[in-house]
């Protein structure tokens, strides 16, 4: 296969097969690192559980020496990648895709998997959708890094990765790739959606070949009840509208609060926090959906749930706002499933019996929250229905999630706890939106491949421009310090008439590797010019594109 014409198609955004073959092959790289990642985890807590998650067996020192000796071992990590790479998360990945095509640091793939898997394995209150996210990304991008693919790609490869992994943790295909296009890219593309789909569809089936075909939420029944109970549900949806704004605000306020705090004591405060929540509580430890379900169907004394939900809520905050590398969307699934049934409890002075509605509005409770929280409401209903495995849940799911998200948003102020993040780091996510139109182009896709080039001799220039009027004229040239340089040869009307004069325009280059957003960062001061397109060296040129061309391109009429 020609890997020069292979690039060359990818540099185009239009669904092809060369997108396909690379949004598999990503998906595989991806899935393979999380499920490597979630057989760790489980390699490691059976080494002191009998089962899975199951913090409570433990006597109550261990429980309080475990997350400590946790916060050592994330900061000793730490320590040897550089504290500097300590950057992670989905936030992170967010401003990577945004504003460097994808491309995830390996140091902090190192500190997100290894760092991950130790707060998941000692009971911190994170969910291993960030490593997922962080992980997947990276295992995708770095084989389109490898194979040097034009960057527009490599930002695709890079949420065909994020996909995978999901898919590959959670066995939600369908919601991973819902998640992607909502969360990270905020765009529908068909181009885009193809790849993504083919790689969370890799993601599940290889995690399926690995862990089953079971789902996350498939112990949850949802129960069907009664129309009037949906008028409760707008209600149910303000309330969890509220918990998420208090939820993101307060995590913002341990944020800053303790920003200025060295990281190595951070990590060292979060895992005392938790050791001493979880010596007295251990259900509070973890964020696994079975634990949580467990502990509702055991226990129908709602003041010990309410204390659950607070010791979570505590939990989580201080895990996340601290610095313990996982996500935060696992542990806002758990505390929306004891909200749901917590909140569900009123429902008691009206019916006899509300047990039978707990698992019901634990689901109810899980999309509400996440959509509020994260502002994703289109992933947290899929993700829901997905994970459980019930697809009647649609409708009074819908009744939640609307006025959760529209609670959280117009009436309290509430924004997106990633975005609130990231203006909190003072890491870039925006871009303007000619800027996003050109980054989906690669410079291969536009260049023009028809050009001579000659050297300093006018009357060869002379000579090529009057016999090549379709070719382009460029014209080579060594500085003083042996550097090249190319220029741009065109006629130009002088002021005396008829008279022809060279106009010699030079030229900056610009990798084979880069999209048009580079190109008219080069070229918009004058609104002129040209640049040419590189490959390995600045002496192997591939192509010009024009200010011409490129205007031409803007203008483009498009479906």
């Amino acid at each position: 296969m020609n890997l020069n014409a292979f690039r060359e198609e990818l540099a185009t955004p239009r669904t092809s097969i060369q997108l396909c073959i690379i949004g598999i092959v990503g998906g595989i790289c991806a899935a393979s690192l999380i499920i490597l990642f979630r057989l760790s985890v489980e390699w490691l807590q059976r080494l002191f559980l009998p089962e899975i998650n199951q913090f409570e067996s433990l006597e109550p020192y261990m429980r309080f020496l475990i997350p400590c000796i946790g916060a050592i071992a994330i900061v000793l990590i730490a320590y040897m990648t550089g504290f500097k790479h300590y950057r992670m998360g989905i936030p992170f990945v967010i401003h990577r895709i945004k504003h460097y095509f994808g491309h995830i640091p390996f140091r902090t793939t190192i500190n997100q998997f290894f760092g991950g898997a130790l707060a998941l394995v000692c009971g911190f209150s994170v969910g291993r959708e960030g490593p997922s996210v962080h992980i997947g990304a990276f295992g995708s991008s770095f084989f389109g890094q490898w194979l040097k693919f034009p960057h527009n790609s490599i930002r695709i490869l890079s949420g065909c990765g994020i996909a995978a992994g999901i898919s590959a943790s959670f066995n939600t295909p369908f919601a991973a790739v819902i998640f992607v296009m909502e969360v990270v890219f905020r765009e529908y593309r068909i181009h885009i959606f193809i790849p993504i789909m083919l790689a969370a569809a890799c993601g599940t089936v290889l995690t399926r070949i690995v862990f089953g075909e079971v789902q996350e939420l498939s112990f949850i029944q949802f129960n069907e009840f009664s129309r009037w109970i949906y008028l409760y549900l707008v209600i149910f949806g303000i309330l969890l509208g509220c918990l998420a704004t208090l939820f993101n605000k307060t995590l913002m306020l341990v944020i800053n609060g303790f920003g200025r705090i060295n990281m190595v004591r951070r990590l060292l405060i979060a895992g005392l926090i938790t050791g001493a929540v979880g010596y007295i509580l251990p259900d509070a430890l973890g964020a696994h959906f079975h634990s949580a379900h467990v502990l509702i169907a055991q226990h129908e004394n709602i003041q010990l749930l309410i204390g659950v939900v607070a010791a979570k809520f505590l939990l989580t905050i201080f895990a996340i706002g601290l610095g313990v590398p996982g996500g935060i969307i696992g542990p806002v699934f758990v505390l929306g499933m004891l909200s749901g049934v917590v909140l569900a409890s009123p429902l008691g002075f009206f019916l006899d019996d509300v047990s039978n509605l707990n698992g019901s509005f634990s689901l109810l409770g899980m999309a509400g929250l996440m959509t509020a929280v994260i502002h994703a409401p289109l992933a947290a209903l899929s993700a829901v229905m997905e994970l459980s495995y019930s697809p009647e849940l649609i409708l009074p799911t819908i009744l939640v999630i609307v006025p959760a998200y529209v609670t959280s948003t117009q009436f309290l102020g509430n924004s997106s706890i990633f975005t609130q993040q990231l203006d909190s780091q003072k890491l870039p996510y925006t871009i303007s939106s000619v800027m996003e139109s050109l980054q989906k182009t690669g410079v291969l896709a536009v260049m023009n491949k028809e050009f001579t080039v000659f050297s300093e001799n006018n009357e060869q220039l002379i000579s090529a421009l009057d016999k090549e009027h379709t070719s382009t004229v460029v014209q080579h040239s060594v500085d003083t310090e042996g550097v090249s340089k190319y220029s741009l040869v065109e006629y130009d009307k002088g002021k005396d008439g008829d008279a022809m004069r060279l106009s010699f325009i030079p030229m900056q280059g610009v990798n084979f590797q880069d999209t048009l957003a580079e190109v008219y960062s080069l070229l918009e001061l004058n609104r002129d010019g040209a640049v040419y397109i590189f490959s390995t060296t600045s002496q192997q040129i591939m192509g010009i594109i024009t200010w011409k061309t490129l205007r031409h391109h803007l203008h483009k009429a498009n479906y």
